[in-house]
């Protein structure tokens, strides 16, 4: 069994960097967990009136309200199967930004074929990736439909109220890191959130995964 992403990819995985086909190699097949640590040289937010949709976002590690530059950041991706026998990975962000901590987790499963993003603490915002490869072997990663669960309550998340994402990760063979760049926007009220920075990452063997990265509640919805 290849990962979600390569299964989700076919044969484009393998057009990727080989360091990326590692990255997002990570599986219970592989074995093995990834954990990224770098500078983000730029975290940035839209005008003063975004401010509101970062920091409803920021009560279940959604989006991160705060701007800075030279942020250290990590990211933990740890494969494991979840409650509903679903091979699920962590992308679990976590940065310090003047001294305050802020986390964005995220989970990703396989689901019909396409990369499913559970976002925040209780899988409540599930997000359907759409996911290329670029002519520099880079990954981009688009975000489309998304969908609210929480009890008995499910319905197609209004775009008004949400963004969209645009994030691409490369591997710089001169630097010998990753790069990554992401940015939100609100169809009506443009730009959101973004960053942009740095980081190289570490391969263990897969144990037992920290609670710490999985979310709070988990949804068998996709």
């Amino acid at each position: 069994m290849t990962s979600i992403f390569a299964r989700a990819m076919g044969e484009d995985f393998l057009r990727l960097h080989p360091m990326l086909q590692r990255r997002f190699g990570v599986g219970m097949d592989a074995g093995e967990t990834c954990i990224g640590r770098g500078v983000m040289t730029e975290v940035r937010r839209g005008p003063w009136w975004t401010v509101p949709f970062l920091q409803v976002g920021r009560l279940r590690n959604i989006l991160v309200p705060d701007v800075g530059t030279d942020v250290p950041f990590s990211i933990e991706n740890h494969p494991y199967i979840d409650p509903f026998g679903r091979e699920t990975v962590t992308f679990v962000r976590e940065y310090e930004i003047r001294g305050r901590r802020r986390r964005f987790d995220a989970t990703m499963i396989l689901a019909d074929g396409r990369i499913v993003d559970y976002l925040g603490t209780h899988q409540h915002l599930a997000v359907d990736l759409d996911v290329a490869v670029d002519a520099r072997g880079g990954l981009v990663l688009r975000s489309e439909a998304q969908r609210f669960y929480e009890g008995p309550v499910a319905f197609r998340f209004p775009m008004l109220f949400s963004g969209r994402a645009l994030l691409r990760e490369q591997y710089d063979e001169e630097l010998g890191a990753f790069r990554v760049e992401l940015e939100v926007h609100n169809d009506r009220f443009g730009f959101l959130f973004g960053y942009r920075g740095t980081f190289t990452c570490e391969w263990f063997p897969t144990v037992e995964v920290p609670d710490r990265v999985k979310p709070v509640r988990q949804e068998a919805r996709a």
